[in-house]
């Protein structure tokens, strides 16, 4: 039993398995991913983080230590300057292992490894669902719908105004014209009755002016006797 025992033997000898696992982990930060088999992969990871942590500490000795591991010298250059900006904020999970499928031939399953950085690894912000929105739109409603409701209820109350309005106004026109002809002919009643007053006193003078046959005959005499 390989009780208190970290790591697999991956069937190879020590020596084999650490040449493997430098080249691997080489790779890993020069090309920032990699695919390997599921089993190398999550083996990888424990090489990986630890020099990450070796890098974030930055000194001398940590530097000589990431040397023995990793086996090119600019790899190991760019891994210390960026260490801190691109991994300072995160207390480990460095990387991040995806299964993308089996391999063909032996159908051994496979994963891809790769670096994560703390800008993605920071979570986004969870949206508003629609429910609390629609929670909080009560409150400041009922404000815009009294608004709205009181023009409702002035252009309903304008127009039942000018519906009784609409048909009065023929009956105040009729009623008018009625006035109108009623005036015309008492006026007219008027004068008729001012002419025949009018006749009737011009007869009156006419009669008063005329010779009797009284007189005539008074006067035929007179005439007759001179």
């Amino acid at each position: 039993m390989r009780h208190r025992n970290a790591g697999v033997k991956l069937n190879r000898t020590t020596s084999h398995r650490q040449a493997m696992f430098k080249n691997m982990v080489t790779s890993l930060f020069k090309y920032d991913r990699i695919r390997t088999t599921d089993v190398k992969a999550k083996e990888l990871r424990r090489w990986a983080e630890h020099i990450i942590t070796l890098a974030k500490r930055g000194d001398l000795h940590a530097r000589r230590q990431v040397m023995a591991i990793v086996q090119e010298k600019d790899v190991v250059h760019k891994l210390f300057e960026s260490a801190g900006k691109r991994f300072g904020a995160l207390n480990g999970g460095y990387t991040r292992i995806i299964k993308i499928g089996r391999r063909p031939g032996d159908a051994a399953p496979i994963s891809m490894i790769e670096l994560i950085s703390a800008e993605s690894a920071v979570k986004p912000k969870k949206k508003k669902s629609k429910a609390t929105a629609k929670k909080k739109e009560p409150a400041a409603a009922p404000a815009p719908e009294t608004t709205a409701e009181a023009p409702a209820e002035e252009q309903a109350a304008d127009a039942a105004s000018q519906a009784d309005e609409k048909p009065e106004a023929p009956e105040a026109e009729a009623q008018a014209e009625s006035a109108g002809e009623a005036d015309g002919s008492s006026d007219e009643s008027a004068a008729a009755a001012d002419e025949a007053e009018a006749v009737a006193a011009a007869d009156e003078v006419s009669e008063d002016s005329a010779p009797s046959d009284e007189e005539k005959g008074q006067d035929a005499e007179e005439s007759e006797d001179k």
